[in-house]
């Protein structure tokens, strides 16, 4: 029995807590996916695909938890560091284009 299967308040575990914050963190996802596709501007959909992204591997992290699955975790890594690099290329394209802000 790990700590993620002990019950904690009212018959719930860590788990359950976990999958409602995952939950929590996917509404915020379908926030972000709208002013994507919204935004009034080039630098408020590029900061929105960012967040989305972001919140991403945060949910991946923690169903990874969640599941007391590890194989969640290493996804959550390689889309965190293609996120990573998909803000450095699209800043680079921002400047050579002489959008900065």
């Amino acid at each position: 029995m790990s700590v993620v299967d002990s019950a904690l308040v009212a018959g719930y575990t860590l788990a359950d807590f976990l999958l409602l914050a995952a939950a929590g963190f996917t509404v915020l996802a379908i926030g972000m996916l709208y002013r994507a596709v919204k935004g009034p501007t080039m630098q408020d959909r590029v900061l929105a695909v960012n967040v989305l992204g972001t919140n991403t591997v945060v949910i991946l992290a923690i169903l990874s938890a969640a599941l007391s699955e590890p194989t969640f975790l290493d996804i959550a890594l390689v889309y965190a560091l293609l996120n990573f690099l998909m803000a450095i290329a699209i800043s680079k394209f921002t400047v050579e284009r002489g959008g900065v802000l």
